[in-house]
């Protein structure tokens, strides 16, 4: 008796044994009942197109099954039938005509949990979340690749600041519409958010989102590495597994929930179990980047010295004439204002202005009239 295959889903007919000796064989005979088949059902001819499209993913994967696993099955399966002198090498078997259809059929059932394993994988979502929210943000956005040896500054619009590590990259919005602030994050970046209670400030990485409000910390979601790493160096942060009951909650409001993160402390998230290591900073090589160890208290500095500390910490040039300048002191407390608020509180402090050119922050000065400790 014929299957109903017009209740079929498309893994039930991705196994049915006449579809894939069409599809996997060209089988002649085959070929003609489901074109004959189709004609009839033309509003079945999204259910063909995915069962065609679920063994193709199959038998693409097959790099992901080892020999072993299609062998100790084939073997199994030899003693179910009566085979007692089937040999150990998956090979051996494919070779004969009679065992070519079962080794398919075991190589499909594997590959197709294989396949609905993946599908449901903390990945997948991960990569289904990602797209949801993406739709979402109406401005297009902007890619930021760092493929140097050194860090990449980032300056975004709403007054933030990304120090992007080598081979990582960041995407964005050209500005933040709407009720919070997005990006996006592959690799590792140190992050100085420009406050704003009432837009609070998301990070995607690895499956890890972190929700901000103002403040300063580190991120660093390599996809070669099996755990995300966040430190906090001042103001809270909160953390939260990307899954749909947290953005439900996470996103509805401006109030840091989920797991709370103070200065000192660190996370460590894995992405495949969901689980959180929480831990005062214990090991040096986390803040390895020398904004993590500037506290950025000056207390009359020369403006030479200011610049040169921020130079040698966000890895920026900032270029000013010293000589006019040799006269300008600063005593100030800047270590929880992004980049850019810092020089533009120092330029306002000093009576002077600046400008952003490529990598570079020009700094233009009349000069400070006389030398003072307490300017």
């Amino acid at each position: 008796m014929q299957p109903d295959y017009r209740n079929f889903q498309p893994e039930e007919l991705a196994t049915d044994p006449s579809f894939r000796l069409w599809k996997i064989s060209n089988d002649a005979e085959q070929g003609t009942f489901w074109l004959t088949w189709l004609s009839e059902n033309p509003d079945k001819k999204d259910l063909i197109n995915k069962a065609t499209h679920l063994l193709d993913t199959v038998f693409n994967s097959f790099d992901a099954v080892s020999d072993e696993e299609v062998t100790t099955e084939i073997h199994r399966l030899s003693y179910s039938l009566g085979e007692k002198s089937a040999k150990a090498e998956s090979k051996r078997f494919i070779l004969r005509p009679e065992w070519y259809n079962m080794a398919a059929s075991v190589l499909l059932v594997i590959g197709l949990g294989w396949w609905f394993i993946n599908k449901n994988s903390p990945a997948e979502k991960t990569n289904s979340l990602y797209k949801e929210i993406i739709s979402q943000i109406k401005e297009p956005l902007i890619q930021e690749v760092n493929n140097t040896d050194k860090p990449k500054l980032v300056a975004l619009h709403d007054g933030s600041s990304v120090l992007l590590q080598p081979q990582s990259r960041i995407s964005y919005p050209k500005s933040f519409t709407g009720d919070k602030r997005e990006v996006f994050l592959y690799g590792e970046a140190f992050f100085e958010v420009a406050k704003n209670p009432e837009q609070p400030f998301f990070v995607y990485a690895n499956g890890l989102v972190t929700k901000v409000l103002g403040t300063s910390f580190i991120i660093s979601a390599f996809d070669t590495e099996k755990d995300v790493k966040v430190v906090v160096k001042t103001g809270k942060v909160s953390v939260f597994a990307l899954t749909d009951e947290n953005l439900e909650t996470q996103q509805a409001d401006n109030k840091l929930g989920g797991m709370v993160l103070t200065p000192n402390q660190q996370i460590v998230f894995s992405p495949q179990n969901l689980r959180f290591t929480r831990s005062l900073i214990a090991d040096p090589e986390l803040l390895d980047l020398p904004i993590q160890k500037q506290s950025f208290n000056f207390k009359g500095t020369p403006i030479k010295e200011v610049f040169a500390a921020l130079e040698q910490s966000y890895g920026v040039k900032i270029l000013f004439d010293a000589e006019i300048m040799k006269n300008c002191y600063l005593t100030a407390s800047l270590s929880d204002e992004p980049l850019f608020e810092k020089i533009d509180l120092i330029c306002r402090t000093i009576n002077a202005t600046h400008e952003q050119l490529d990598a570079s922050i020009i700094i233009s000065s009349k000069g400070c009239s006389y030398p003072s400790e307490n300017q």
